[in-house]
């Protein structure tokens, strides 16, 4: 596949609503950090040594047969805008979009897999599914891994388990996170006071894009913070727990807020839909939080001709890589604003098919 398959194809398998707990886990993904021994780490090997890593990476990855075709793509070789545009997708991070030494991701073509080489460590494979899988979806990452570790000498300690460059993935190198969308949690004021409990007990709660970034639009990931110490298995228990813990408390604010003001919450609801297909001007905060109310609407029953599917490509839409995407050029502030607002009513007026089309000529503000 060549790069524009991936920049233009806006909804990704994993963001389907197919999996499990869809209303409120909007996607499963688990993250394995490796390094290949006899080469230096990320942080301080040289030009030539990341090239190297790079080659034996890249084709280990190429020839893999397992009914998973891959594409490869060269960082430094990309345009700012089709980086970022691949970082709001969740298929390579924002520190790998700023990597100036040989890097590169290498794709599934269902972008349900992507293995980022030369990020903090060699390699970042990453496996993402739909709504909440933590198992399935390890075991998918669990087979690409045991592949690679067959091919590539992995760089891994009797004692310490995987070595990474950062201490805090050495062990398993496992991360294992689950999106979730808490708008009644969030509404409630609840959220702060969860987060010190997830803190308490080994979990990290970020936001939309991972550490450091906002939780735009009530979606958080929820993930583990500890990776030494105890096994996968353990892990995965541990995290599918806390989240089957969360869906229950969502579940019961959502509960809550529908017997206690019902109106007041159609009618944010109702503003919110309203917002999102007629206003002329939308920041992207403004857009994710109306797409946040009216994927609760969706949810609680109370909107009938919106597909949580559309509304998940709607997530990924306003961000600012793809609205200049769609444009076709580079926009100010300003001139996002405008077109994000035009995409969202073609969208949610169901003119997809002509949103698309109009998205892919030159944009004239």
């Amino acid at each position: 596949m060549n790069l524009e398959h991936f920049l233009k194809n806006e909804a990704p398998s994993w963001m389907s609503d197919s999996g499990a707990d869809t209303d409120i886990a909007i996607s499963t993904r688990i993250r394995l950090a490796r390094n290949l021994d006899g080469y230096r780490f990320p942080r301080s090997f040289t030009e030539q040594e990341a090239k190297r890593v790079d080659e034996v990476v890249t084709n280990a990855l190429l020839n893999y047969q397992e009914g998973c075709n891959f594409s490869h793509f060269t960082i430094k070789e990309m345009p700012a805008l089709q980086r970022l545009v691949l970082v709001e997708k969740h298929l390579i991070s924002p520190l790998l979009a700023k990597k100036e030494k040989s890097a590169s991701v290498v794709i599934s073509n269902d972008e349900s897999i992507s293995v980022m080489v030369n990020e903090e460590d060699h390699l970042r494979i990453q496996c993402l599914t739909p709504g909440f899988q933590l198992f399935e979806t390890y075991e998918n990452a669990n087979k690409l891994d045991s592949y690679l570790e067959k091919h590539l000498p992995y760089a891994f300690n009797e004692t310490f388990g995987y070595l990474t460059s950062c201490p805090t993935n050495v062990g398993t190198g496992l991360r294992a996170s689950v999106m979730m969308h808490l708008p009644a949690l969030t509404m409630s004021n609840q959220m702060k006071v969860m987060t010190q409990m997830l803190t308490r007990l080994g979990m990290v709660v970020r936001g939309i894009y991972g550490e450091g970034s906002e939780n735009l639009g009530n979606i958080y990931q929820i993930s583990n913070q500890v990776t030494l110490g105890k096994s996968e298995q353990e892990i995965l228990e541990d995290l599918q727990n806390v989240v089957t813990q969360i869906l229950q408390n969502e579940r019961n604010a959502r509960h809550s807020l529908m017997k206690q003001a019902p109106i007041a919450l159609e009618d944010r609801i109702q503003r919110a839909l309203g917002t999102l297909r007629y206003a002329r001007i939308m920041t992207s905060e403004e857009a994710a939080t109306c797409l946040s109310n009216v994927r609760l609407g969706v949810d609680l029953g109370l909107i009938k001709d919106i597909s949580v599917s559309i509304l998940n490509e709607c997530m990924i839409l306003i961000q600012q890589g793809f609205v200049q995407q769609y444009a076709g050029t580079t926009l100010q502030a300003t001139e996002r604003d405008l077109f994000r607002a035009k995409l969202l009513r073609e969208k949610l007026n169901g003119d997809s098919h002509n949103s698309k089309e109009k998205g892919e000529e030159k944009y004239d503000v």
